[in-house]
């Protein structure tokens, strides 16, 4: 069957379909509900509790009462069962008062709310038909949502024809997982809880299996790489150069990069770990390793800002080892730039350290051998792999990346299945904690009384925003609103700049290299200084709209202050709520990924780093199965009497992963 012989879908609706990347009838069919309206239990109006969903039944103690005032119309009604009464209120509904009556048994589905008085009311309950499991569904743009759910249940009858079997029988019996088409019918229309969970498991077990298998085409085996003889005591030779002691979590990754350095096969790691962690200094261990071996090191950062403050670390560190290291950036005047090409071309550079320019056609290296990348999630696999292409012919460089963004080990295997992964755990000691504190908005006045005195004390404060310009559409305060607002009001007295992510390119490094040199004491931006700003002297860090922000992205804006001796503090703008206290409890980054993890969900988490339109919307994942799926494709990986099962694995990643895959990962 295809999607245009389904009823009710004309050109229109189909193209809002195919927008919403709905092409086929499996893809309609795997279009999982969001949620669920259990009414298959009905909740006695005595035990019903504030904010819980719940279904409720009886008859109304009268007929509804329809009043209006000022537009608006309100109608009311009072339900009664055996325990008590429940009052229902429906605003701007007036048809309600001819649809329900007082001699009819109601069944009603909705979440209970208290009113100025303490009472218990359900806001517009959604009467039902019949006590079960009744799936919801977020419905493409201009598709209204029974319509939608309509055309899944035309699909269903077509189920077997269009929607095959993705998964091998070996793995299905060795993981308890039901057959695929049992799964999606269940899923659209569940008979019982137990078959509904069966049904979640299966098929997110199956996209997980798929989405990791896909990830292992694009990996690819690693190529041949020249083996750099390393040594537990090079890792201590580079550690006694450093003027601090490491903790015993960098001494553990560089130790496991080193390892990897010293084999034929490419290394591809990546070294994750809270900021301040010494990340950079572990990457320079492995550097040095390189060039004393005779090898050249590459290494590429997200901004021009971010490349020279790495060039500065790299000449007080590895200089004095004798080690040469060179800076590219796309900004160079011509002169510079045919200077650098050279050196990098001779070899005379052993280190080259720079922008998207590393990738540039006209780079031509004497013999990269390693290559790192800051800042992992500003770089996808395409770009690492035309790094890669820069060495010797027949020879890959060893790969190194890093990332500042804390994430449990669970996702990042899911999120960089392409890398093995180290975790710096540790940070070193005597690391200032930032204070973090939420302020309402009637305290504002104090807080810019507290940036006066930062300022006149010689520190620097940030101001993010979560929009660039203003908007009608959503309620937030804008950067280019801000500025306006501080230049000409409370902060007028200060040296204040503005920044956001469109800005012209030689605009933004100019603000940046005058805040980092001291010229500027406020920076009102966006979250482009979320990486790539090095700032010891700035203590204050303001976010507008806090509650707009992920938390583990307000940890990352909070990661720009609290990078010098003094007492830094972070302020967040808004109404207290449990996501922002957690942010106030701790300045563990893993612990809040965590927390993150746990209120935000895995699917979104996985969906909104990776595409638009998450590819496990609707999938129940956790991380006891994210761990299964993984351990699952590596033992297929190395068991030679699976390769009919991994074959069949791929077949069915390819299909549905390759859109995902070119456009997200590769780009």
């Amino acid at each position: 069957m295809e999607l245009k012989n389904l009823k009710g879908l004309g050109k229109i609706r189909l193209s809002a379909l195919e927008k919403a990347g709905i092409v086929t009838v499996e893809d309609l069919l795997m279009s999982l509900p969001r949620s669920y309206r259990d009414t298959s239990v009905v909740t006695p109006i005595a035990e019903i509790r504030e904010g819980v969903p719940c279904c409720v039944s009886g008859y109304l103690k009268a007929a509804p009462k329809l009043a209006r005032f000022r537009g608006i119309s309100r109608t009311t009604a009072t339900l009664c069962d055996e325990t008590g009464k429940l009052l229902l209120v429906w605003y701007n509904q007036p048809w309600i008062k001819d649809q329900v009556s007082a001699e009819e048994p109601l069944l009603l589905f909705g979440k209970p709310e208290r009113d100025k008085g303490g009472r218990l009311f359900m806001n517009s309950p959604h009467r039902e038909k019949e006590q079960a499991l009744i799936p919801e569904y977020a419905a493409p743009a201009g598709f209204p949502n029974a319509i939608f759910a309509d055309l899944i249940r035309q699909a269903l009858s077509s189920l077997e024809e269009c929607c095959p079997e993705t998964l091998p029988e070996s793995i299905r019996l060795t993981h308890h997982l039901c057959e695929r088409n049992f799964a999606i019918r269940q899923i659209h229309a569940p008979e019982t809880k137990e078959a509904l969970a069966l049904a979640q498991r299966r098929l997110a077990f199956e996209q997980l299996l798929l989405y990791q298998a896909a990830l292992s085409i694009l990996r690819g085996t690693p190529g041949r790489a020249t083996p750099i003889p390393c040594s537990r005591n090079d890792a201590s030779r580079f550690w006694q150069q450093m003027p601090f002691p490491p903790t015993k979590a960098q001494e553990r990754v560089l130790e496991e990069i080193l390892r990897d350095m010293q084999q034929n096969t490419a290394m591809r790691r990546m070294v994750q770990g809270d900021v301040g962690c010494g990340k950079t200094a572990i990457a320079f261990g492995a550097i040095s390793v390189c060039a004393l071996s005779g090898h050249q090191s590459a290494l590429m950062a997200p901004t021009e800002i971010l490349a020279r403050q790495h060039f500065e670390s790299a000449q007080k560190l590895l200089a004095p080892m004798g080690i040469q290291c060179g800076l590219l950036l796309g900004g160079m005047k011509a002169k510079e730039r045919r200077e650098a090409l050279k050196n990098i071309k001779s070899g005379a550079w052993q280190v080259i350290i720079g922008t998207h320019a590393l990738l540039s056609e006209s780079v031509e290296y004497h013999d990269l051998a390693l290559a790192v990348t800051d800042e992992q999630h500003r770089f996808g696999v395409r770009q690492r792999q035309i790094l890669s292409q820069k060495a010797q012919e027949n020879r890959e460089p060893h790969v190194l990346v890093m990332s500042a963004t804390p994430i449990p080990r669970s996702l990042a295997l899911i999120l960089y299945g392409d890398l093995e992964l180290s975790v710096v755990d540790e940070l070193p000691p005597g690391r200032t904690p930032v204070l973090t504190r939420i302020v309402p908005e009637y305290k504002r006045n104090g807080l810019y009384g507290f940036v006066k005195e930062q300022a006149s004390e010689c520190r620097q404060i940030y101001i993010v925003c979560p929009l660039v310009e203003e908007s009608e559409a959503i309620d937030a305060v804008s950067a280019q609103e801000m500025y306006a607002d501080l230049v000409n009001g409370p902060l007028s007295s200060l040296r204040i700049g503005l920044t956001y992510g469109t800005q012209d390119a030689a605009e933004k490094e100019k603000t940046l290299a005058a805040f980092s040199a001291g010229d500027i004491d406020v920076l009102v931006s966006t979250t482009v200084i979320e990486v790539g700003v090095n700032v010891p002297n700035a203590t204050v860090m303001i976010i507008e709209n806090a509650e707009r922000f992920g938390l583990s992205q307000l940890h990352q804006l909070r990661g720009r202050v609290g990078r010098g001796s003094r007492e830094s503090w972070c302020f967040l703008m808004a109404e207290p709520n449990e996501r922002l206290n957690t942010l106030c409890s701790t300045n563990d980054g893993f612990v809040i990924a965590r927390k993150d993890l746990e209120m935000r969900g895995p699917g979104e988490f996985l969906g909104t780093r990776q595409h638009g339109a998450s590819m496990f919307s609707g999938m129940q994942i956790d991380a006891v199965l994210i761990e299964e799926t993984q351990k699952c494709i590596r033992m297929l990986e190395k068991d030679p009497s699976q390769a009919e099962a991994l074959s069949m694995i791929r077949s069915s990643a390819k299909k549905l992963f390759a859109a995902h895959l070119k456009q997200v990962v590769l780009n």
